[in-house]
């Protein structure tokens, strides 16, 4: 099975949902346009399927892969 390429870049559906499990915060789907906290936060409802479809492969990659921040 061929894996999907994401946009990462920095804010992006991918990125943050990757962020997300970093930090073990629960998992909101959502984006910034201007890179993180920067622009305009788009929350679940305004995302497009293919948005959150990023947010969640970026979440799910890093539960997979067991990397949390130590605090």
């Amino acid at each position: 099975k061929q894996k999907t390429a994401y946009d990462i870049r920095h804010g992006g559906p991918y990125d943050r949902g990757s962020a997300d499990s970093w930090y073990r915060r629960n998992p909101e789907p959502h984006y910034w346009t201007g890179g993180s906290y920067h622009g305009i936060h788009i929350t679940e409802d305004r995302m497009t399927k293919e948005e959150i479809k990023a947010y969640w492969a970026g979440f799910d990659e890093n539960e997979a892969s067991g990397c949390h921040k130590e605090w």
